[in-house]
């Protein structure tokens, strides 16, 4: 129940961390929730996802990209500077969030 609970935890701390930009530059709240509850659920998949031997800091930024990679293409066809932003913070806040696993859990 203590590892459900830290991971619960560590999801909302990296939703909020990739809300807050949003926030300010007043996106529509249906996209703020859609990445809120993206990052509350990715340490769930993170953590209980075994790829192949591939070391665990690094599991968490592949799995973030890859699994923010539909949204990505979809937003790109609307807003193309968006693109990059998204990128990067799926793949920093994986390892975020991997790492935050590795240490805590």
């Amino acid at each position: 129940m203590r590892e459900f609970f830290l991971t619960l935890l560590i999801g909302i701390v990296a939703g909020i961390l990739d809300v807050l930009p949003m926030i300010k530059m007043k996106l529509d709240k249906y996209s703020i929730a859609s990445a809120f509850v993206f990052y509350l659920i990715l340490p769930f998949v993170i953590f209980n996802l075994n790829l192949y031997g591939i070391v665990w800091w690094m599991k968490g930024g592949m799995i973030g990209f890859g699994l923010a990679l539909p949204v990505i293409i979809l937003v790109a066809r609307e807003d193309k500077k968006s693109m990059v932003p998204m990128v990067v913070m799926s793949i920093i806040l994986g390892t975020v969030i991997s790492t935050a696993g590795y240490y805590l859990i």
